[in-house]
């Protein structure tokens, strides 16, 4: 699958915030529903690596370094899960667009290798996008003021998460399971210096 057709699939899950802000769901069910999808990534995945069950749908979603590791679209869904289980639409929502739309723009402007460091031009662009993405949400949860702030400190977080790519032991991770969680801490931890509620709000099973 070339790149152009990755970044789409990245792009179309776009559709998990899209049925909570159209109200075919309510948050609660939003959550629970994303728990589901990622117990299912997560049992195809362990027959992936673990049983051998290699289907050549695999080959066409993963890349080369993603053979024998957990992939990238698990990644992803655990990463924007996490933070829909933690936090309010507020914070989650931003965090999870940042992700799905603005990563896959911003990897159509960068060139880089997956263990290479994004040009700061792509960064900067990577966080206007954020920015834009989630300044509706942010000042929706709060005042104008504290939502643009809380916007402008989650987008900056998410796009150094995109831009600069930590490597540990040989092996960078991967933007798909930090950008979600960076932004989201970063929105949160704005509103609660800037005294407001901080979209904490943890599902409780």
């Amino acid at each position: 699958m070339s790149e152009y057709g990755r970044r789409a699939i990245h792009a179309s899950g776009v559709g998990m915030p899209a049925i909570y802000l159209l109200e075919i769901v309510t948050w609660t069910e939003l959550r629970y529903f994303m728990l589901v999808v990622t117990g299912i990534v997560f049992t195809l995945e362990f027959l992936r690596l673990v049983v051998g069950l290699d289907h050549r749908i695999y080959d066409e979603i993963t890349r080369p370094y993603e053979q024998h590791a957990v992939a990238g679209y698990a990644l992803y869904m655990l990463s924007m899960t996490s933070v829909a289980v933690l936090f309010g639409p507020a914070v989650t929502i931003p965090a999870m667009l940042m992700l799905i739309l603005g990563d896959p723009i911003s990897g159509e402007l960068g060139d880089n290798a997956a263990d290479e460091h994004k040009r700061p031009a792509v960064v900067a662009a990577m966080f206007g996008v954020c920015f834009v993405l989630a300044v509706p949400f942010t000042v929706a949860g709060s005042t104008l003021g504290v939502g643009a702030v809380a916007a402008a400190v989650g987008a900056a977080v998410g796009a150094v998460a995109d831009g600069i790519k930590p490597v540990v032991r040989g092996v960078a991770v991967d933007d798909n399971l930090t950008i979600p969680p960076v932004a989201a801490a970063g929105i949160a931890v704005a509103f609660w210096l800037l005294g407001v509620d901080t979209g904490f709000d943890p599902l409780w099973f």
